[in-house]
């Protein structure tokens, strides 16, 4: 199984900067300094090359896990809505 099947494509991109992309730059940011420290480099100042691949490698794997986790949403949703449209009877409306 590919990790976005080709279906996906009819789906609306989420927006570039969405909480994965955020959090998983911050965390790729985080490991880059914590290299730094392990290795007894200046935490800031060294690699600063090292830091912004790392942010750019965890903001787009942020992106496409979100974007991966959009498209299993809409394809339960698919399915669900399929489902009700297919047993009406078990979904009747409420007679308040």
């Amino acid at each position: 199984m590919p990790f976005l099947p080709d279906e996906a494509r009819s789906l609306p991109p989420p927006p570039l900067v969405n909480k994965g992309s955020v959090w998983l730059g911050l965390t790729g940011w985080l490991a880059a300094l914590l290299d730094n420290g392990f290795a007894q480099r200046p935490v800031l100042r060294a690699g600063v090359h090292r830091q912004i691949l790392f942010i750019t490698v965890g903001w787009f794997t942020g992106y496409f896990l979100v974007k991966r986790a959009e498209y299993v949403h809409a394809k339960l949703d698919r399915e669900l809505l399929d489902y009700v449209r297919r047993h009406p009877e078990d979904f009747k409306e409420a007679g308040w």
